[in-house]
């Protein structure tokens, strides 16, 4: 239950459409609901201004759709499109990106209120689903976004050909795999805040973002701030709270 169910449940109130019984029985599941394999923290909304964001990998498709039907917005994560196909099946509200593998209701796309970007920027073709993931993010929290892809350090000429996009931006969130240099060159061109993302692209010694990962956390350029492998959500969501 978000701020909008909040509004209508009082104004069923106020007018009467909703007796005393009716009213405790909603109140019940503000907090949260409790669904036994989940705990649907309704107050989310309220308490961060972004739903609860559902992590598809590692849940049942019957969770899934168990956590979406109690759900009003909603947001996931991490998702294929046979699960968005089962989603739409009692969801018509749901909208799919396929790229970033995120299913989401129409309700919760924002306007844009921010004329300040959040540039997404990644090394390889490779890395673009999760470069979605975050960019995705960070429109449906109502930031203007744009994209700037395969750009990475074997060819970096073609990174240092699009600088002016790096000083058009407000923050900057660059996504890598292999050994994750290019969050280093991008931070060493521009004073503005980077979010590194390491991905799980590359051959065997990446061990899976893992190499990445600790490139970017050994960054000597000043300015970058790491998420998680794979964490383009994580990044989406933190650019917006530098966006703000």
């Amino acid at each position: 239950m978000g701020p909008d169910d909040i509004r209508k449940l009082l104004k069923d109130l106020r007018g009467k459409k909703l007796g005393i019984e009716g009213a405790m029985q909603k109140l019940k599941v503000l907090p949260f609901e409790d669904l036994g394999f989940a705990k649907i923290d309704n107050h989310r909304a309220i308490r961060r201004g972004f739903p609860e964001v559902i992590l598809c990998s590692g849940k049942t498709e019957k969770q899934i759709l168990g956590i979406i039907r109690k759900s009003g917005c909603f947001v996931a994560t991490k998702a294929s499109r046979r699960i968005f196909e089962e989603i739409r099946r009692f969801r018509k509200d749901a909208e799919f990106n396929e790229a970033a593998g995120m299913v989401f209701s129409k309700q919760q796309k924002r306007k844009i209120t921010k004329r300040e970007k959040i540039l997404v920027v990644s090394a390889g073709t490779s890395d673009i689903p999760i470069a979605e993931e975050a960019a995705v993010t960070a429109e449906l929290m109502g930031n203007s976004v744009e994209r700037l892809y395969d750009v990475g350090v074997a060819g970096i000429h073609r990174l240092f050909g699009n600088k002016e996009k790096f000083f058009r931006a407000n923050v900057i969130v660059v996504v890598a795999g292999m050994e994750g240099a290019l969050a280093s060159v991008v931070s060493g061109i521009t004073d503005r805040p980077i979010i590194a993302v390491p991905t799980s692209v590359g051959y065997g010694a990446s061990f899976k973002g893992i190499a990445p990962l600790l490139t970017m956390l050994n960054s000597c350029s000043p300015g970058i701030a790491v998420v998680n492998i794979d964490n383009g959500f994580g990044a989406g969501y933190m650019a917006s709270l530098i966006n703000k």
